[in-house]
């Protein structure tokens, strides 16, 4: 039968204080047994008596081997854990005037990070008088988050706080944008060779 150590959190055997206790389980006939007969139906099978629900009235109490239980606790935990995984956000400068070729090139990245499942935190940096440039600023995080549609959804509306204004993109599943066609694609793409070939 299993042991404990100090940073396991549920009752076993005789630490359960309860008179009577609900048994659930596969290996026994469930329903609600007195605390020494639901021990003895432990013991009997060389298994544990583990209190799962001790909130419920009786408590819940399931019947198996505690090393078997708290691996299938660390597993599912551990599933747990892997499904929130941390969300990286990674961060796109502009400036309020930003010629083509820098638009696209952080175009590229931002398609890149979206794709790897990251966030894009975008902002227009004012510096100085450039703040009298703000609806440029804004007009073009609009055609950013467009541009990238395909690839992520906008959050949140272009904010403009201090000196930056912000939007920020999360990734979209794949399969949940249609493709663009290739009209759309990056400036500088590579066009296609019409020279004919030798027979």
């Amino acid at each position: 039968m299993g042991g404990k150590n100090d940073k396991d959190t549920n009752l076993i055997n005789d630490e359960i204080r309860a008179s009577e206790v609900r048994l659930v389980g596969d290996n026994v006939e469930q329903g609600i047994y007195p605390i020494e007969e639901a021990l003895k139906i432990a013991e009997g099978q060389e298994l544990d008596l583990i209190l799962i629900a001790p909130q419920a009235e009786p408590p819940v109490c399931r019947v198996m081997d505690y090393q078997k239980f708290k691996f299938q606790q660390r597993k599912h935990a551990k599933e747990q854990k892997a499904k929130s995984t941390k969300l990286v956000v990674k961060e796109i400068r502009f400036g309020p005037q930003t010629d083509e070729h820098d638009y696209n090139f952080k175009l590229k990245h931002a398609i890149g990070f979206l794709k790897e499942g990251a966030k894009v935190k975008s902002y227009v940096f004012f510096k100085g008088r450039s703040i009298l440039f703000k609806e440029q600023g804004e007009v073009l995080l609009l055609r950013f988050a467009n541009d990238l549609e395909e690839y992520g959804k906008l959050d949140q509306m272009p904010v403009l706080e201090g000196k930056r204004m912000t939007i920020m993109l999360s990734p979209k599943k794949p399969g949940s944008g249609k493709k663009k066609e290739a009209k759309d694609a990056p400036e500088g793409a590579a066009q296609q060779d019409n020279t004919p070939t030798e027979e």
